[in-house]
């Protein structure tokens, strides 16, 4: 092997050099923008805690600990990363600082041709691994990447908490018109069963009614036959008397509710007038002050 393939392949060695370097800064840049990544998440977590501490939501506590749990897993999968990439940086700064130094020698013309080969071979599998454990370790950083993105920031959470209102809302507004359909079909079932009980009734009395009349037994039975109905219709308006006077009771209650929060209200009005009335004359009494002090100044001048 004469001198220019030797110098070949001292060149090569250098660009070997070169790239190991090149990966050695791409991985430190990659393990930056995770630690870039993870401060960016603990500012938003710090913030959502203060929201959370000032407002007291429970929702929004219970929607954190599950970012609270990811957030642990993403910072054990970090400094693992970290751990791994510091200990494969150290040794690829150590390889390279042996291949200068080995590529010093053979420049000098220290280096025997088969230990030049040789020399080639370790470094293009060690740059093949290199690259592999690199491409593996972008791939374990676009998933965390994706994980984090995953975490809702604090606008969504806010989103969430607003539309889970919303929620609570119609499903009130639902409930409320579902008791009273339920309310009015009860009531017209009722004023069914009656009515078919008042048909039967008096089509019973009309086709018996000249049969018994006719006989003292008869009569005594169509009486208490009478009675008996007379009874169960004084219980049924008994019990509509009450369910009346129940819900008589909660509409005057509601009445008074309205009319204190009405009267509250009112007096609401009256002192936000008061004050604003208060207010104007403030001000005019300041502008006043201020045109009388600056006429003094202005006199005591001359």
């Amino acid at each position: 092997m004469g001198k220019e393939d030797i110098s070949e392949e001292v060149c090569s060695s250098g660009e070997m050099v070169t790239n190991l370097k090149a990966s050695i800064r791409e991985l430190s840049a990659r393990v930056k923008e995770q630690n870039q990544r993870k401060c960016d998440v603990e500012d938003k977590l710090k913030q959502l805690r203060e929201r959370i501490s000032a407002q007291g939501v429970d929702v929004s506590v219970q929607e954190l600990i599950p970012l609270l749990r990811s957030l642990k897993g993403l910072e054990k999968q970090e400094s693992e990363i970290r751990s791994s990439s510091n200990a494969k940086r150290a040794a690829l700064e150590d390889e390279v600082n042996d291949l200068e130094e080995r590529v010093a020698k053979g420049s000098d013309g220290e280096i025997s041709e088969e230990g030049l080969d040789v020399l080639l071979v370790e470094s293009l599998d060690h740059l093949t691994s290199a690259k592999k454990e690199l491409a593996a370790t972008l791939r374990e950083i676009v998933s965390l990447k994706r994980q984090i993105d995953d975490v809702p920031c604090q606008s969504e959470l806010l989103q969430y908490e607003r539309r889970f209102s919303e929620l609570n809302v119609c499903i009130q507004e639902k409930l409320q018109q579902t008791r009273k359909l339920y309310a009015t079909y009860n009531a017209l079932l009722e004023i069914k069963d009656l009515m078919l009980k008042e048909t039967s009734l008096l089509n019973s009395i009309g086709s018996q009614f000249q049969d018994v009349i006719g006989t003292p037994a008869g009569r005594v039975k169509l009486i208490d036959s009478m009675e008996g109905v007379m009874k169960g219709i004084q219980q049924k308006l008994g019990k509509v008397q009450l369910g009346l006077q129940e819900e008589q009771r909660h509409c005057d209650s509601s009445k008074e509710k309205y009319t204190a929060a009405a009267a509250e209200q009112r007096k609401c009005y009256t002192v936000l007038r008061a004050f604003q009335e208060e207010c104007t004359k403030n001000d005019r009494l300041r502008s006043q002050i201020s045109a009388v002090n600056t006429s003094d100044s202005k006199e005591g001048t001359e």
